[in-house]
């Protein structure tokens, strides 16, 4: 499974998430700084990435357009870079386990 990590997540997250996550990347590092939420989704779904944000924006597009892409809702505030990587890695199973399931188009994930 293949990360797209949106702008408000940082470049720095992708390096350690390789391991587990090979081929994730974040929007900045897939030349989208300036894209609008549409385009980064439409990117996610034409490349086979899974979003992961920390705003309710990308969960909202998925419940009007569906799925793919899938979304990882990040809902821990201002979690610093470190927390971020441990909810991703800590819950790998989990994550690859629900977005496996076609009906579920967001996955939230608590600190």
């Amino acid at each position: 499974m293949k990360l797209l990590l949106d702008q408000n997540l940082s470049r720095r997250l992708v390096p350690p998430l390789e391991a587990s996550y090979p081929g994730s990347t974040q929007v900045a590092l897939a030349g989208l700084e300036s894209a609008t939420d549409l385009d980064i989704w439409q990117f996610a779904k034409t490349h086979g990435f899974v979003i992961v944000t920390k705003d309710a924006d990308f969960e909202e597009i998925s419940i009007l357009k569906g799925t793919p892409p899938k979304v990882i809702w990040i809902r821990t505030g201002n979690a610093q870079n470190q927390a971020i990587l441990n909810i991703l890695l800590r819950n790998k199973i989990q994550i690859d386990n629900v977005l496996s399931q076609e009906e579920i188009g967001c996955l939230e994930l608590y600190e």
